[in-house]
């Protein structure tokens, strides 16, 4: 799937930076955050490079991001397994295979348990209601009630999991279907980072900076769920989402002369840091949006 729309984005976002005039002296651009380290110019030792991921993750590749921000342990925030018989409508089942999907992630963070073998229950019990086949999950369940102690092997079956289901939606041409289940993990994502570790009293810079930087991906969606307007659903939640990006829009991100590269093959972005001028009150706007957002897809 990603691979589809891969080429569309990567001219839509190189154009975006190339065409966006840049500051021509300082007091132009004033950024309220920075993640470039003071001292980088000064050392000897070269300084490690962000990624900024900017195509469409599966909701398994998302939460590996989270591992480096340190994301608080409260299961209180995931939508509980109880209510899976309670989707009844396919878009409900797609949205919140992939809202569960990005959940099991987040476990996976706080070790192996129990609580895993009922999110990947429920992954699969969501997308039989898809049409997508159980054997698809026959590996991972078998791992998690065989052999709980390998986490990094489970997580590896899981996102091929994802990627098959993509697969057989878009084979069967309910690429539509594929979209939502895609949005409802952003969208879950965004909805743990905002409210678990976004901290509106103190915020951090690299939360900030993994905040503001998810922009890009929501251009990346947006554009693939154009394609798919005749759906109804695809088109509700597009208007919704384009909304969102209204927020995103109000700021800009910068970096350094000479220190963004674009990795095509894995589309991500690289530098050493970047410079935000997005406000307070812009995140504070994201985070509420979110979480309204959120509340409606869960909600059976």
């Amino acid at each position: 799937m990603k691979n589809l729309f891969s080429c569309l984005i990567i001219i839509l976002l190189v154009s975006a930076f190339s065409c966006k005039p840049g500051p021509k002296e300082k007091d132009i651009f004033k950024p309220l955050f920075s993640s470039y380290n003071s001292d980088s110019a000064n050392t000897k030792n070269p300084v490690s490079k962000n990624e900024i991921f900017y195509g469409i993750l599966t909701p398994v590749e998302v939460c590996e991001i989270f591992n480096r921000l340190g994301i608080p342990h409260d299961n209180a925030a995931l939508n509980p397994t109880s209510r899976r018989n309670q989707y009844l409508s396919s878009s409900k089942a797609s949205i919140n295979t992939g809202i569960y999907g990005v959940d099991f992630g987040y476990l996976k963070m706080f070790g192996v348990g129990q609580e895993m073998v009922d999110y990947v229950m429920t992954i699969r019990d969501m997308s039989s209601k898809l049409g997508i086949p159980d054997n698809y999950l026959t590996d991972p369940i078998r791992k998690l009630q065989g052999d709980i102690g390998e986490p990094d092997t489970i997580m590896a079956l899981m996102n091929d999991v994802y990627n098959k289901m993509e697969n057989h939606l878009r084979e069967s041409g309910r690429e539509s279907t594929a979209g939502l289940m895609i949005m409802g993990g952003w969208v879950e994502a965004m909805f743990i980072a905002t409210q678990l570790v976004y901290d509106p009293a103190k915020p951090d810079t690299e939360v900030v900076q993994k905040i503001a930087e998810q922009k890009y991906t929501l251009t990346t969606l947006l554009s693939f769920m154009k394609n798919y307007y005749d759906d109804p659903v695809v088109v509700y939640y597009s208007k919704k989402l384009k909304y969102l990006k209204n927020y995103f829009d109000s700021f800009d991100i910068y970096f350094k002369k000479g220190d963004l590269e674009i990795d095509t093959a894995k589309q991500v972005f690289r530098s050493t840091g970047s410079e935000m001028n997005v406000t307070i009150e812009t995140l504070n706007k994201i985070r509420d949006y979110i979480n309204t957002l959120r509340t409606e897809m869960v909600t059976p």
